[in-house]
């Protein structure tokens, strides 16, 4: 017979499971424009659409509401948010300072050679992937993925918990992930560019790193995400890229910040 302790901690972890699945579908059929922005969702709604249980899509619905996916109504449920240009580009600002702080951090402190290993990797795999301006759709998912990874990898480097547990919810900001604008950048006439770009800073950064350079590596890392503004503003000016941004139903059409 199992210990007590064993089947309630691997019920935690199943129950847990499942309200990241919940979170994951909700986010989607939101993002993906299935319902509209100041529309109402119930638990009820939420619990047949995903056809799951409601303890885990009541834990869902909370965590949506603190990423700013959903405000909470007073009457009961929850409503679609959107956003204003100003919220979005202040969202991938404030991804960007603590990026900023994590890589600065990271060079202050020191990177363990594992993880400066695997930064390696991921900006290597880029160089390989850019060795040619064609770029295929299968070569810019790469491109995606090698991104994720490395963006991911720097928020653990910072060797702060506080700070890469703050980096993963401004991460999970609608649109301000470094993915955020992908899909714009792809079909953009100087993506190739753009991507160069973006690798020659990876690859400044994680030498900042490496030589211990803090100021360096934090103003590096902050000027890194200004391409997500540069692709927030092209998806804005130009109908057919906006359609290409995951979520663009809930995009306010405001003024743009100086």
């Amino acid at each position: 017979m199992e210990p007590i302790e064993a089947v309630t901690a691997e019920a935690a972890s199943a129950g847990a499971s499942q309200t990241v699945k919940a979170q994951l579908g909700l986010r989607e059929v939101i993002l993906a424009g299935e319902v509209a922005p100041g529309a109402r969702i119930t638990e009820l709604w939420a619990v047949e659409r995903l056809g799951m249980s409601r303890t885990p899509v009541r834990a869902a619905l909370m965590r949506l509401q603190d990423e700013g996916l959903l405000d909470a109504v007073p009457s009961g449920g929850y409503a679609v948010r959107s956003f204003s240009t100003a919220e979005i580009y202040d969202a991938i600002e404030m991804r960007g300072t603590l990026e900023g702080m994590a890589a600065r951090l990271a060079a202050e402190r020191g990177v363990l050679p594992s993880l400066l290993s695997q930064l390696h990797e991921c900006v290597n795999g880029i160089d390989a992937l850019l060795a040619s301006p064609k770029m295929s759709e299968a070569k810019f998912s790469g491109y995606v993925e090698l991104n994720e990874r490395f963006h991911r990898l720097l928020a653990s480097a910072c060797n702060s918990s506080v700070v890469e547990r703050q980096l993963a919810k401004a991460m999970a900001l609608p649109f301000a992930s470094p993915s955020g604008f992908v899909e714009v950048q792809s079909v953009a006439r100087d993506a190739y560019q753009v991507l160069v770009v973006a690798q020659a800073q990876h690859r400044a950064v994680l030498d900042a790193i490496e030589r211990r350079e803090g100021a360096r590596a934090e103003a590096l890392m902050r000027e890194h995400a200004r391409i997500a503004h540069r692709n927030l503003e092209n998806a804005l000016n130009n109908e057919a890229l906006r359609s290409r941004v995951f979520g663009a139903s809930l995009i306010r059409d405001e003024q743009m910040p100086d």
